[in-house]
């Protein structure tokens, strides 16, 4: 099979943390029997450590944005006294 686009996109931030919300409600109910919750905390292990790498890979290309709009330069984002 080619290698092409993916045929399912990973879900964005918002959709991870819409997700966890729920993931979360399902984990409050008491009649919630241990393997469905042990399953449900995976996943939502699982959302945590997604949202994190794709805020950790945001953080990155703003700081990269603001690297080449500063010239590098750390003198360039202040005013004269």
């Amino acid at each position: 099979m080619p290698e092409g686009p993916r045929d399912q996109e990973e879900p964005g931030l918002d959709r991870r943390l819409e997700r966890l919300e729920q993931v979360v409600r399902e984990l409050e109910r008491e009649d919630l029997d241990l393997e469905a919750a042990l399953r449900l905390f995976e996943e939502g292990v699982g959302h945590v450590r997604a949202a994190r790498e794709a805020l950790a890979r945001s953080e990155l290309a703003i700081e990269r944005l603001v690297a080449e709009v500063a010239g590098d330069d750390p003198e360039a984002g202040r005013t004269a006294p």
